[in-house]
């Protein structure tokens, strides 16, 4: 087989090919690209799940006619000049890949004008060859409409999703972007449709409002912290608004969504206890990190990171999230829900969509420029069949009234500026919506206030009330205008939990030895694992020591662990080393502790109400009252007014 260097087309395609795999590939770098050029507010549109029309528009700063061929080369950029650069780059792009990729696979315009220039120029460029550069009236900034993705190269094409499924992924897209640029108005419109309008208005607790809707609102904890080379901001979400996946679990890094398994990691172990296993909590964090101990040059997509000092990030990013969940009332609430609204948005669920966004519209102090949509003359644009393209001749009237267009649009006042399929709204929808609104704020002022003064306090102790035993497994407890009801086998398990782990933190551990020993057999990497946690097991209290070959003979194990299989569990301890590839000491004691736990009393078994009282008092004194180590909730809580509500006192 011979050797032989491939033509630049082919090169470009193939380099293509690891920047865009999907239309959402496409948005991403434009947008980015838009965000870097400090645009304000930028549209989306796209048609067929942006696989046959992407349309960006953005106000910001443009690009001039001189510069705009070069930026369709290979590795052409305005964002670095040198490789020192790299290590304190803050722009979102900055290989110079993006619009030479979208070029090599699509049809691609362009329409832009920067502030210096008189007017705009349009420039086409299709499959990687130049069509056409001229001048064109347009307002500041820069639209982008790519059509027929992959045109080209149809195998590519052929292995893309359903027009739906490719829609998600990039409305899933502008939603990260929303929320990692709060300070940007972002619109979403597919297939002629509005899907996402963002304020811009700095406030990232009323885009997780438009974006995730008021349940997720109103369950958000304000989290904050700085040390030397990263901040911490944002939210995060309550245990109760946790998911069966990764979906809800958002952070961005200065100001990208990118993944990390360290701070991932962090996130999920500071949770552990407060939600069942194999649930994630939502978060909405922003990290400004010092670019000098993170690489983001990774990954062609630049979605992955990693950091020079992990383990000083993996601590801060774990306690500050720690500290944001403990001392919280974080009971579970029962609500119930309000017949009167539930019928309203029964009988018109176009209300439900529409109130979710309403807030931040009719809260937004002052409406943010939005860039207009650019629509050439329709015999501008370029159609194509499988396998030719051909040019039609725009006539010159018709270039004067498309000029005329984009002047008119130019005169028009930022706040008066026509915003395409724009949804119409009565006033008694509006005034129905900000009714829904201030009743919702109002009801979760109650519920703030109700919980200045929760059980979980030593104020408490004096107050509280039990009124007996349910179903011999939960207790019914009385305080103030409040009614709790806690689960014995999860307070038992917490409260045995916690003390094993304060124990832990004041000394080592005792052994209780065992007769006979315990043998195991360990194969390679559990030996690896064991042996780089050796020190660890022994501060647990077990006595290990190797007995030949691949065995290990357990002599002894922590005072007072239930009886329990200990060969398994030491298998299961040290198998979760091996996946974790940790030398974490909170995770071997999370897995005894859990363990421990099996001696806590169980539900159905009848206990006096002296032992209840002393049961409710010890877990007053627990770090994490509301839920045992597994997650689940150890007590949930109802209002009187919620009471009163269901038995019809209170319409």
């Amino acid at each position: 087989m011979s050797i032989q260097v491939l033509d630049q087309e082919t090169i470009n395609k193939i380099a293509a090919g690891e920047v865009i795999e999907r239309p959402s590939s496409v948005v991403k770098e434009l947008v980015e690209n838009a965000i870097d050029a400090s645009a304000t507010a930028v549209t989306i549109e796209i048609k067929d799940g942006g696989i046959s029309f992407i349309r960006i528009t953005d106000n910001g700063s443009g690009i001039s006619k001189d510069d705009i061929p070069m930026a369709f080369l290979r590795h052409s950029t305005s964002k670095i000049k040198s490789i020192e650069d790299l290590m304190n780059v803050s722009s979102l792009g900055f290989r110079g890949e993006a619009l030479s990729s979208i070029a090599a696979v699509s049809q691609v315009e362009l329409i832009t004008k920067t502030a210096d220039d008189f007017t705009g120029s349009r420039y086409v460029i299709e499959g990687g060859n130049e069509i056409s550069l001229e001048e064109v009236g347009a307002p500041d900034g820069t639209t982008f409409i790519v059509r027929n993705l992959f045109y080209n190269t149809p195998v590519r094409r052929k292995f893309l999703k359903t027009a739906a499924t490719e829609a998600g992924y990039v409305n899933a897209l502008i939603e990260h972007l929303s929320l990692s640029h709060p300070d940007i108005s972002f619109r979403f419109i597919n297939n002629n449709q509005n899907k996402l309008h963002t304020s811009g208005n700095m406030n990232l607790k009323d885009i997780i409002y438009g974006v995730y809707g008021r349940d997720i609102t109103s369950n958000l904890m304000e989290i904050s912290g700085k040390t030397q080379d990263v901040e911490i901001t944002g939210f995060i979400g309550k245990p109760v608004i946790c998911r069966g996946n990764r979906g809800y679990e958002n952070y961005y890094i200065n100001g990208r969504y990118i993944k990390s398994s360290i701070i991932t990691k962090a996130i999920e172990e500071a949770y552990k206890g407060y939600i069942m296993p194999h649930n994630y909590p939502f978060t909405a964090i922003h990290f400004k990190i010092n670019p000098s101990i993170m690489d983001v040059n990774v990954h062609p997509t630049k979605m992955e990171l990693r950091f020079s000092k992990n383990e000083f990030v993996y601590r801060f990013v774990l306690e500050t999230v720690k500290e944001c969940l403990a001392n919280r009332e974080l009971a579970a609430r029962v609500k119930l829900p309000d017949p009167v609204k539930q019928q309203q948005f029964t009988k018109s669920p176009e209300n439900i969509k529409q109130t979710e966004k309403s807030y931040v519209q009719e809260n937004t102090d002052s409406k943010p420029y939005q860039a207009p949509r650019i629509e050439p003359p329709r015999e501008s644009f370029y159609n194509s069949t499988e396998s030719s393209v051909k040019q039609k001749t725009v006539n010159e009237n018709q270039t004067a009234g498309f000029i005329k267009n984009i002047t008119d649009y130019t005169k028009m006042p930022p706040t008066r500026l026509p915003e395409p399929f724009e949804i119409k709204r009565s006033d008694e929808m509006i005034k129905e919506d900000k009714k829904i609104y201030e009743a919702e704020k109002k009801q979760e002022a109650e519920q703030l206030s109700m919980f200045d003064t929760p059980l979980m306090s030593e104020k408490a102790k004096a107050d509280y009330r039990i009124i007996g035993q349910l179903f011999e497994t939960y207790w019914l407890i009385e305080y103030e205008d409040k009614f709790y009801m806690m689960d014995q086998h999860a307070a038992h398990e917490k409260i045995l939990y916690e003390r094993f782990m304060n124990h832990l933190k004041v000394k080592d551990m005792d052994t209780q030895m065992i007769m006979p020993p315990v043998i195991i057999e360990l194969n390679m990497q559990q030996e690896d694992a064991y042996k780089r946690n050796k020190q660890a097991f022994s501060r647990l209290g077990f006595e290990i020591e190797e007995f030949g070959g691949n065995a290990y003979k357990v002599n002894g194990l922590p005072a007072g662990l239930p009886n329990i299989n200990l060969k398994q569990m030491l298998i299961d301890m040290i198998d979760g080393l091996t996946d974790d590839n940790s030398t974490d000491l909170d995770i071997i004691t999370e897995r005894v502790a859990t363990m421990s736990c099996k001696a806590a009393v169980k539900g159905n078994n009848k206990l006096s109400f002296e032992e209840a009282k002393e049961l409710i008092e010890e877990l007053m004194q627990a770090e994490n009252p509301y839920n045992c180590p597994h997650g689940r909730p150890t007590l949930i809580v109802m209002s009187k007014y919620e009471v009163e509500r269901k038995f019809k006192r209170i319409l």
